[in-house]
């Protein structure tokens, strides 16, 4: 598997955000929950968080008990290449955030664990137990 993007955004309406990438640009639809949406637009995964009134000063959000970066952009990669990116930004004593595995024994289970760059963004690396199952529901 080649390396696929993933992007988190925020949105105003999770149903009007769904209906315009489906319905508009032709996405597939994958995961979605009343607060959220994970889009499949040409391979690579966007999903968009319910946010009120939002910007760009560290908002987070609860999944699965954990607290992560409602605004954040990662890559997808597998397993064996997730390891060692993890264990060589672990060895350099960088601030590594929330390392779990989300989704245990469900559709879409994977690991991930988020770092900031030099610009304050945070950057999240997944590696999913399943590599075909990144839009599964």
């Amino acid at each position: 598997m080649g390396a696929s993007f993933h992007m988190s955004l925020p949105c105003l309406n999770v149903k009007t955000t769904k209906s315009f990438y489906v319905d508009n640009i032709g996405a597939t639809l994958g995961r979605k929950d009343q607060n959220w949406v994970d889009i499949n637009l040409f391979g690579n995964q966007l999903t968009f968080i319910k946010a009120e009134k939002f910007s760009f000063n560290s908002p987070n959000y609860v999944f699965e008990g954990k607290i992560l970066p409602s605004f954040h952009f990662g890559v997808i990669v597998e397993s064996k290449e997730w390891e060692q990116i993890y264990d060589r930004l672990k060895e350099q004593k960088l601030d590594l955030v929330t390392q779990a595995t989300f989704l245990k024994d469900k559709a879409g289970e994977h690991m991930s664990f988020f770092i900031k760059d030099p610009n304050d963004y945070m950057l999240e690396f997944k590696s999913f137990k399943k590599q075909d199952a990144i839009f599964e529901k």
